[in-house]
């Protein structure tokens, strides 16, 4: 009886001596993974990088790893020269700014819609079941294909942006922000004899601002990178954007005579390895550049408008 408490009392620091161990080496191995698996994510963008900045030779005899060898923007000049090229890039701008607008406008307005009360707008149901199947069996890549014909968007900048104008997953994103605003604000606003749309314009929002934001994210990454329906809708290589030009460009897609290249960044053309890196790195740089000024609205509009009561 007399060494029972000081056995307990052992037992004890023992017990939290080998938990503060155990919760050490857990949080070590949590931290080695991710810093794993970051690794893998980042040293590939870094190879890619070197690549773009190294010398021909050194690229060929595989001498560039993570840092450039013989250091060289020669491939950004040849790029910067390629009037295709940045034919391409203005061409992929214009679809994010108008592709872009044009899914925040109709996405904020149907959103809006579909998160008022069925006494209120007595086919929400409908509509919105509508929208859900759509999402979930969206029509085949040939009558998408021929729709798109029909209408005569073809070979246009609005063939791009049209089919795509309404995201069904970034307005039902958007919708349950709005169901989760606090309904005394709209009843306050009701009584106080406002529309509407002015309920939509001043008060909703600017209240989901964070939503808006990460749907707004959405839609121009997607655009920026989109480069299959490029393939299928453009016909003439300047209405091509900047991923699809990236995808079809070859030797033969640079007019050497009228880029004025030196001789050192014909000799660029010779080997492609480079070069494609040049190609990589200038069409990830928008998004790269853009992104981390979105992040803290990313990461709050996503947590808050996917929860719905």
């Amino acid at each position: 009886m007399i060494y029972m408490p000081a056995c307990g009392g052992q037992m004890g620091a023992y017990m939290r001596k080998y938990k503060t161990w155990s919760n050490f080496l857990f949080d070590s191995v949590v931290v080695l993974l991710l810093l794993i698996f970051g690794l893998s994510c980042l040293i590939p963008i870094l190879h890619v990088v070197a690549l773009s900045l190294s010398s021909k030779t050194a690229a060929l005899a595989g001498r560039v790893y993570l840092w450039p060898v013989e250091f060289t923007i020669t491939p950004y000049k040849v790029l910067v020269t390629d009037a295709k090229f940045m034919q391409a890039l203005w061409v992929s701008v214009k679809r994010v700014v108008l592709g872009g607008g044009l899914n925040l406008i109709l996405t904020v307005i149907t959103a809006f819609a579909l998160s008022q009360e069925e006494k209120d707008f007595p086919g929400r149901k409908v509509y919105m079941w509508f929208l859900v199947f759509a999402m979930l069996f969206g029509a085949s890549l040939v009558p998408w294909y021929f729709v798109i014909k029909a209408t005569g968007l073809m070979d246009s900048i609005w063939a791009l942006v049209v089919p795509g104008a309404l995201p069904v997953y970034n307005t039902i994103l958007l919708m349950n922000f709005f169901r989760n605003l606090p309904k005394e604000i709209k009843e306050s606003a009701i009584l106080d004899g406002i529309s509407p749309v002015q309920m939509m314009l001043r008060i909703c929002v600017p209240l989901a601002l964070p939503a808006i934001a990460t749907v707004t994210v959405f839609s121009i990454v997607c655009h920026w990178n989109n480069f299959f329906d490029g393939l299928l809708l453009t016909n003439t290589p300047s209405k091509m954007p900047l991923q699809t030009y990236i995808q079809t460009l070859t030797n033969k897609n640079i007019d050497v005579s009228s880029s004025s290249l030196t001789p050192e960044e014909l000799e660029v053309l010779t080997s492609l390895k480079t070069f494609n890196a040049a190609k990589i790195v200038a069409a990830s740089l928008p998004i790269v550049v853009f992104y981390p000024f979105m992040q803290r609205f990313f990461v709050s509009g996503l947590t808050l408008g996917s929860v719905k009561e």
